[in-house]
């Protein structure tokens, strides 16, 4: 099993590939300033146990957000009642050992995420036992999270938490797969802003779990001067001005989708040009034409099967928006097994449920 690697942090439009940064948050030009300070702890606003907030400002995720998401997730299946299927079949003082397992192999994303949902509805305290971090492979079959705590509560908190721990896996295998084929290759493997409402920063962190990296986190964090933007202001130059009038310590990205289109935006002082609907060829061209004057993003005809031949063009991102929008989920479920002495099925019995 290999963990995320250290070289891969978030990287704003238009940072140099592998350049050191935060592993999280906005760029340079958001409100925020990149400042890690932005995720220091407040006791009074953050309900989580200090260790485990810890641990998701070191991932480059917000504590506070994670809190309000798993409860959103917890209220929205409880729905102001109850579990009635576990409070009637469950003793109420039972306690079990239930082992998050890997169903398929694949990368895995959301494990602390998954231990916030279940501290959102531990009515006592419990016990973790972690088998594996955010970012490595598994296989099928492998145990990610023990967690033993009393039967309702992790019932109760099952389903939530494997909701966003499949979901942020899947996203992390589908981008697995995008980097292990550029890899040797400077080219990286870049998502877009076509995420879940509400999750974004959730499922950008999958995407860094996998190996790729982010591209803008918010519509604050850099320019992207799109075909829409030309039209409603007149035309790429004028569009470039305005935004670097604007906000003159703001990335410019712009788009194009001929060959020449580029010496103009090159000659403006783009920092990254996103080649739209390009061939492998034309790609080659486009880069040996910037040459190294700008950062090219390769968009549009791209699956996996031809990634590595624009990838060995030199561009340096490749931009991927089905990692977020589309990616399956890792099958992950939860084997519930009870403590030996408690009282209800034993240990022998493997209850599960995958719904």
């Amino acid at each position: 099993m290999s963990s995320t690697p250290d070289d891969l942090p978030l990287l704003q439009i238009g940072g140099p590939a592998g350049s050191d940064g935060p592993s999280g948050g906005c760029g340079d030009a958001c409100g925020c300033g990149g400042d890690e300070s932005a995720y220091e702890i407040d006791p009074l606003t953050c309900g989580l146990d200090p260790d485990l907030a810890a641990l998701l400002v070191a991932a480059g995720l917000d504590p506070v957000q994670v809190e309000d998401i798993a409860h959103l997730a917890v209220d929205e299946d409880l729905d102001q009642g109850v579990d009635v299927t576990t409070v009637a079949t469950v003793p109420e003082d039972a306690v079990a050992t239930g082992d998050f397992t890997a169903r398929e192999a694949g990368t895995v994303a959301g494990l602390r995420i998954a231990e916030a949902v279940l501290s959102i509805v531990c009515t006592d305290e419990f016990a973790v036992e972690r088998h594996v971090e955010d970012g490595d492979r598994v296989e099928a079959g492998t145990p990610l999270l023990s967690v033993t705590t009393r039967t309702r509560d992790l019932l109760t908190a099952e389903r939530s938490a494997l909701n966003l721990l499949c979901r942020l896996s899947g996203i992390a295998t589908a981008t697995r797969a995008w980097a292990d084929v550029l890899d040797g290759t400077k080219a990286k493997v870049r998502d877009t802003r076509k995420t879940t409402p509400g999750l974004r920063a959730l499922e950008k962190f999958a995407v860094r779990c996998g190996g790729g990296v982010n591209h803008r986190m918010s519509l604050c964090d850099a320019a992207l001067i799109k075909d829409n933007h030309v039209v409603a202001a007149g035309g790429v130059a004028a569009a470039f001005t305005a935004v670097r009038s604007e906000f003159p310590g703001v990335p410019i990205e712009v788009e194009v989708d001929r060959i020449d289109q580029i010496p103009p935006i090159l000659a403006e002082g783009a920092d990254l040009i996103l080649l739209d609907n390009f061939t492998p060829e034309q790609t080659r061209e486009a880069v040996a034409l910037v040459a190294g004057r700008a950062m090219l993003e390769s968009s549009g005809r791209l699956t996996l099967d031809n990634a590595r031949a624009y990838a060995e063009t030199g561009v340096d991102y490749l931009a991927v928006g089905s990692l977020t929008h589309s990616s399956p989920i890792l099958d992950i479920g939860l084997d519930l097994h009870e403590d030996d002495g408690q009282g209800g099925r034993g240990a022998a019995d493997d209850v599960r449920e995958d719904r």
